[in-house]
C-alpha cells in the first residue's frame, strides 16, 4: 500500500436512489475494509454514503466521518460511526476530508458529488496534489461526464494530460488495484499555464 492508507469515497446521500446504487457503495465499502483502507467520507446515515460506511464498518474497518451541523441537522449523522469530525461550513468540511485522504473514489452522485469531484481533480491539475483518483463508472452512469471531459478536451480547454488526472473504471473489483497502480506523478503548474514549452 506504501503511503496509501485513508480513501475518501465521494458518493449520493439521496434516499431516492434505487437500491442497487447502495449495494455498489456497500461493495465498495467491503473492498476498501478489506484492502486495509480507512474510509473517510461525509458521514451521513443515509443513501450511498450511509452504504459505504455500513460496508466498511461490516467488515471490521475504521471510518472518518466529517459533516456539518448544518448537514448533520438535515441530512442524518451515522450513529455507528467511532470517529465524527464537525466542521464550521461546507469548505471546511471538503478540505479537511481532501486532507485526511491519500485517495479518492467517485461513485454515483448528484451536484455534491460533482463539485467535491472538480475541486479536487482541479486541485490536481494546478500541482497542488499527487494524489489517485478513480471514477466508477457504474452501468456507464457517468459516461456523460467523460462526453464532457472529452468535449473540454478537443475545445483546447484541458490538455490530453489533464485527462488522464482521473481514471475511469467499470466495476468495483478494479477500483482498488487502479488506486494502488496509478503512479504518483505531481504536475508542474508551469505547464499549466504554458510557461514550459
Amino acid at each position: 500500500m506504501g503511503g496509501l492508507k485513508s480513501i475518501c469515497v465521494y458518493c449520493s446521500a439521496s434516499v431516492k436512489v434505487d437500491d442497487h446504487y447502495k449495494t455498489v457503495a456497500k461493495n465498495m465499502g467491503h473492498r476498501i475494509a478489506d484492502a486495509g483502507f480507512r474510509l473517510v467520507y461525509g458521514g451521513a446515515r443515509i443513501g450511498m454514503m450511509g452504504a459505504v460506511s455500513d460496508g466498511v464498518m461490516e467488515s471490521n474497518g475504521s471510518v472518518l466521518g466529517v459533516t456539518t451541523k448544518y448537514l448533520g441537522e438535515h441530512e442524518g449523522i451515522h450513529d455507528g460511526l467511532k470517529t465524527l469530525k464537525v466542521v464550521d461550513n461546507m469548505h471546511a468540511r471538503k478540505h479537511l476530508m481532501f486532507e485526511e485522504s491519500d485517495a479518492f473514489i467517485v461513485l454515483p452522485g448528484g451536484f455534491g458529488t460533482l463539485d467535491e469531484f472538480f475541486e479536487v481533480l482541479t486541485w490536481k491539475q494546478i500541482g497542488l496534489h499527487a494524489k489517485p483518483m478513480v471514477v466508477l463508472n457504474y452501468e456507464k452512469f457517468w459516461d456523460p461526464l467523460k462526453t464532457v471531459l472529452d468535449s473540454l478536451k478537443d475545445g483546447g480547454f484541458i490538455s490530453n494530460k489533464d485527462t488522464q488526472l482521473c481514471h475511469f473504471v467499470e466495476t468495483v473489483d478494479e477500483v482498488i488495484p487502479t488506486i494502488q497502480s496509478t503512479p504518483i506523478i505531481k504536475i508542474d503548474p508551469a505547464e499549466k499555464w504554458g510557461k514550459n514549452p
